[in-house]
């Protein structure tokens, strides 16, 4: 039941904000559908602890993973659509979108939403396909929502990127199909079940699975933000409005990735260890290095967020390439930090950018005194993002380290460290920019921020909550333990 309320939550919003001309309670409509999904995977999570739970004749299964998942999905989408409303006055009133294109927005996220629910939700792993697949549909039209060339131009390559590495990730779910259906006699009906799979993984061809897992992981990394096909990220996250950059981001890597750690799971018990974790490792390490070069070097502020991702994205294949119920649970934790960070800090560039006018970071000055509240915000989620203590980041990259360690991937472990280590004195270099540059010559009156007392206390519970599972991390342990045995076969 909890399975069918979640979606029926989204679905409905999704119905009443296509059914209606935009007005600003459709915004906090949405906003409460939100923080339902939170609740309801809240509680889905708790019923998940005693085992997978079932709806519409198997069709839809959640187990601990899927029930975090949609924990996951609960809370970013929470912290964005709660800025629909202020997202679509500010643009109304500068005349960047009309009506119309807001009802628009409104709908393609909430469109973007449930898509990202039923993928976590499916039992189905062509179904988990066919709805990532479908965010790729909805995002496109939301990264072009503000209809300028640079929009359409980031819209154009995101399409044709996640188009290609998702035909990628097809031909990679038809080949596990074929696997199962010529080596271990599954009936057509369940070849693609996600039980079935797996309690058929050891009898696949080894062969076919390993060509299998190869295109899934450059078809699933593509939209994870995974090297090579990593480009179209930081065009589509410095064009697309600050909640849905937030919202890819924060839940739509992550929800790449989850379908990663459920082949992966396949591949290992098919083919051992040994295959997946050289292939994860290889484009972890790739996307770290990219990531921290493009860095140092970065000039605009949402772009330098985006690549912020693919750093933290290269982590997450790091650690699961390890593969261990440690490392696993650390993953998890750390998806779950980093959305949330993630999220506070699109959504405050992009108050940033509405007040200052501009996203490069050298006309982005002096935050602390200019907006003291917002440039705190800013200031605390970039201590978060870097993953310092006593941050949920620090505590899940921490873990991560010791289960490379403990798995003989020492080295591995020191190339992370530099590369963490380069990007925290780039990023240092860049907030000192923002937020005390110029300092001097702005009186700490000269913009007071405007941002509603809400919003406000929505974007420092966030961070709280992070502090919180840095320090206490008891609310989720049983959650994380059972979701990492999951895909540790």
């Amino acid at each position: 039941m909890l399975i069918l309320a979640i979606l029926v939550t989204s679905l409905t919003a999704t119905g009443i904000a296509a059914a209606l001309t935009w007005r600003p309670w459709i915004g906090w409509m949405t906003a409460a559908s939100s923080a339902v999904v939170l609740g309801l995977g809240v509680g889905l999570s708790v019923t998940s602890l005693s085992g997978p739970q079932w709806a519409l004749h198997h069709s839809l299964r959640a187990d601990s993973l899927s029930a975090f998942m949609v924990v996951v999905i609960g809370a970013v989408s929470l912290l964005a659509t709660a800025f629909t409303s202020r997202t679509m006055h500010q643009e109304l009133t500068s005349g960047v979108t009309t009506t119309r294109y807001a009802r628009h927005y409104v709908v393609l996220t909430q469109v973007f939403i449930t898509c990202m629910l039923s993928a976590v939700l499916t039992a189905n792993l062509g179904v988990l396909w066919v709805s990532i697949e479908a965010t790729t549909i909805a995002t496109t039209f939301l990264v072009s929502h503000r209809r300028t060339d640079g929009a359409f131009e980031a819209s154009w390559k995101y399409v044709i990127l996640c188009s290609v590495g998702i035909a990628l990730a097809f031909l990679g779910t038809v080949l596990i199909y074929y696997a199962q259906l010529h080596t271990s006699g599954v009936a057509h009906h369940a070849s693609l079940d996600w039980t079935t799979v797996m309690s058929a993984a050891h009898h696949l061809d080894p062969r076919v699975t390993r060509i299998a897992f190869a295109l899934l992981v450059v078809g699933y990394g593509t939209k994870v933000g995974l090297a090579p096909l990593h480009s179209w990220l930081p065009d589509a996250h410095s064009q697309a409005p600050a909640p849905v950059s937030a919202l890819m981001s924060g839940v739509l890597l992550s929800v790449a990735f989850y379908g990663l750690l459920r082949f992966r799971a396949v591949a290992v018990a098919a083919l051992g260890p040994a295959f997946p974790r050289a292939l994860l490792l290889v484009v972890g390490l790739v996307s770290l290095l990219l990531a921290t070069v493009m860095l140092i070097a970065q000039r605009d502020l949402k772009r330098m967020l985006a690549y912020s991702s693919i750093e933290h994205m290269g982590l997450l294949a790091i650690g699961a390439a390890v593969g261990t119920p440690l490392a696993i649970a650390a993953v998890l934790l750390h998806i779950l930090g980093h959305g949330v960070t993630k999220s506070v800090m699109f959504l405050s560039a992009g108050e940033i950018s509405h007040a200052q006018g501009t996203t490069e970071i050298s006309r982005i000055t002096a935050l602390l005194a200019r907006q003291p509240t917002l440039g705190g915000i800013f200031g605390f989620g970039l201590l978060s993002l870097v993953a310092l203590p006593p941050f949920s980041l620090f505590v899940s990259e921490l873990n991560m380290a010791r289960a490379e360690v403990d798995a003989g991937l020492w080295w591995a472990v020191a190339i992370s460290l530099v590369c963490l280590a380069v990007i925290f004195a780039a990023l240092a270099r860049h907030a000192r920019q923002m937020l005390l540059g110029g300092a001097a010559d702005v009186p700490p009156t000269a913009l007071p921020t405007a941002l509603p007392a809400s919003l406000t206390t929505l974007l420092v519970g966030a961070l709280v909550a992070c502090v919180v599972l840095g320090l206490l991390t008891w609310p989720l342990q049983s959650l994380l333990v059972h979701a990492a045995q999951t895909v540790t076969p």
